[in-house]
């Protein structure tokens, strides 16, 4: 318990200190904890620590343990920031409050029936594929306008952009470009920035930065 509460804190310090250093408040920033691998017994201390928002990789993963832990703490707000098979949109509308990675048509489109059908509007991000890296998921930033006009046209509301920088090289250029398309295309929410270098996210613009081993410790 109390190594999750110091780490929370420390977490939150630097947030805010990196906010402060933007001119931003330090409320303009949701934390998430990526809790993706970790047992219910590893989450409960930083829930008890004060931490709602968590995110998760994979459907099956989360619903085999947040059930659960949300009957305990009704108000958590769960994230999926991993990828998303059309076929698990229904379960993932049931489970999740907001989903970071809509990035294809297909998507689009699953994600629609699913959110009529269960008549539930999570919060929803299009994930670019900021670094046009072939091995990760997002869209381009070329194909960025079509999908967002699909998704209007589907009923869907989107609420924000996430990306995953290219490793091994400085993150900040491709934090400000997620920044920018965010601007130009009048969406207010930035998810962007991970363990090594949410503190340069936050001062680019992040409004979700999605922490794990800061908070869990090294696996």
């Amino acid at each position: 318990m109390e190594n999750a509460t110091q780490r929370l804190d420390g977490v939150e310090a630097r947030i805010a200190a990196a906010a402060g250093r933007a001119g931003r408040k330090a409320d303009t920033v949701t934390l998430i904890a990526v809790s993706k691998t970790h047992p219910a017994e590893a989450i409960r201390p930083l829930i008890a620590a004060g931490q709602r928002h968590f995110g998760e990789n994979r459907v099956q993963e989360a619903a085999s343990k947040w059930p659960a832990l949300r009957t305990e703490t009704p108000d958590i707000t769960l994230h999926l920031i991993g990828q998303l098979q059309s076929n698990k949109a229904d379960e993932a509308v049931a489970l999740f409050d907001a989903i970071h990675s809509v990035d294809r048509s297909s998507l689009v489109q699953a994600l629609a029936r699913a959110c009529a059908k269960a008549d539930k509007r999570p919060q929803l991000f299009v994930q670019v594929n900021i670094g046009n890296e072939a091995q990760k998921g997002g869209c381009t930033v070329a194909d960025l306008p079509a999908l967002l006009a699909e998704a209007a046209d589907a009923g869907l509301t989107i609420d924000g952009l996430m990306a995953i920088p290219p490793a091994d090289v400085a993150p900040t250029p491709y934090f400000a470009l997620l920044d920018e398309l965010a601007e130009r295309h009048g969406l207010s929410l930035r998810s962007m920035g991970m363990s090594g270098d949410y503190e340069s996210a936050v001062m680019l613009g992040a409004t979700h930065v999605r922490v794990g081993t800061a908070l869990f410790g090294a696996r």
